[in-house]
């Protein structure tokens, strides 16, 4: 008598919960919709069949082509080397035809290439809008939907503070650039006096450590090859470094995880290896603290973006800005809310692309070409170091030759 109420509590249970037991009797009939309990449910089953996804799939191939073309063709100008500006480049930057050149440049322009999604979607949406208020001012559609209109005073409001969003958001940009462009002047400065120390310390260094002194002089001219492999997307470390160092040196480099640490390992150890005063040495390993400088700047610059909710921020408020533009043009333009909506959208949204693109600073550098500068300069500075070293040891002795020891001339 004590365990017949359980038992019959326990019934209902073995097949549905207790949440969802009916408390009336069940159709065996609609037992028989119910999935059985013992067989896993699959996501085939809610996915459509073969036939009815290929329209499908062929519209959202049709929606993503645009958009990835503008990535592949950004992505195309971010990997585009860049060049050192020439007194001819700062003619022509100034030129007063410039205005002209940079028009008639727009349609292979990346960043104006890359809006190409945003402002036809936007451009779109405003025509939509302007079909369906004019249909029912025409009563092409009934009366009972309502005419999409609005004051303009929100919007009078708030462009105060999308203009500061986004000259606060371009300014944030540049100066991370700016900072960027600083860190690789020191780098590239400190690489000069290191190299030019080097060779200044190393003249008085015996024949016998010739080729660890090449070595040395060869690994700081490599730091900032590797630091700018390092930072730039796609780089060929290998290529660059081949005509630089031994294989042996090239492989372990090629082996490291973090390449530019490497070089600077290659430089500790040389220094080391060097029969050199203790003064001249530390002075030489104090150089290498300019090189952890410049790494720790521009690892910090590629990990730390801008603070993604400003970036967010700022990309919600022109989106939300551009869907009710139409609307609340409306009433004082009509048709021309397509044009208007077009323009505002091609220059508000280039403002924002250019502060993204700036962002990262180092693909906006002449990397490559000042690191083949900087190799060469302190070339010709060793040769050239070399050269003017010996014609003051010539002029030292035929001057010695000229003059007696006790002053006078030889006669």
């Amino acid at each position: 008598m004590y365990h017949q109420p359980r038992t019959q509590q326990l019934k209902p249970t073995t097949f549905f919960s207790s949440l969802f037991c009916p408390k009336c009797p069940l159709n065996h009939n609609l037992l028989l919709l119910l999935p059985k309990p013992n067989k896993k449910p699959t996501i085939s089953a809610s996915l459509p069949t073969g036939p009815a996804s290929g329209p499908d799939q062929a519209l959202i191939s049709l929606l993503r082509s645009i958009p990835d073309w503008a990535d592949t063709v950004q992505e195309r100008g971010m990997q585009k080397k860049r060049s050192l500006y020439t007194h001819l480049n700062w003619r022509d930057h100034r030129s007063s035809i410039r205005h002209l050149r940079h028009l008639l440049s727009s349609l292979s322009s990346r960043v104006i290439l890359s809006l190409v999604p945003p402002v036809l979607f936007f451009t779109g949406f405003a025509a939509a809008i302007a079909s369906y208020n004019q249909a029912l001012i025409l009563h092409i559609l009934p009366d009972f939907l309502p005419l999409l209109h609005s004051s303009s005073l929100p919007y009078q409001l708030t462009a105060p503070a999308l203009a500061l969003l986004l000259v606060f958001r371009t300014e944030a940009s540049y100066a991370r650039f700016v900072e960027g462009k600083k860190a690789w002047t020191n780098v590239i400065a400190g690489t000069h006096d290191f190299a030019r120390q080097a060779a200044a310390f190393l003249d008085e260094v015996d024949n016998a450590d010739f080729s660890v002194k090449h070595a040395l002089l060869q690994y700081i001219i490599a730091f900032p090859i590797a630091l700018k492999c390092h930072v730039l997307y796609g780089s060929d470390i290998r290529r660059d470094l081949q005509h630089l160092l031994e294989v042996d040196d090239l492989a372990v480099v090629m082996n490291s995880k973090h390449q530019p640490r490497c070089i600077i390992e290659f430089i500790s150890q040389s220094i080391r290896l060097l029969k050199l005063e203790e003064s001249r040495r530390n002075v030489l390993e104090s150089k290498i603290s300019c090189f952890h400088e410049g790494i720790g700047i521009c690892e910090q610059l590629m990990g730390i973006p801008i603070p993604l909710s400003y970036t967010r921020l700022t990309s919600r408020f022109l989106v939300l800005w551009h869907l009710t533009l139409p609307i609340i043009l409306w009433d004082d333009c009509h048709w021309i809310v397509v044009p208007a909506t077009f323009i505002s959208a091609a220059s508000l949204f280039c403002i924002e692309e250019v502060g993204v693109l700036i962002e990262e600073p180092f693909p906006m550098l002449a990397l490559d070409e000042l690191c083949q500068k900087a190799q060469n300069d302190i070339q010709e500075a060793i040769a050239t170091g070399n050269l003017i070293h010996a014609r003051f040891v010539a002029k030292k002795n035929s001057h010695s030759e000229e003059h007696s020891p006790n002053g006078w001339p030889n006669s």
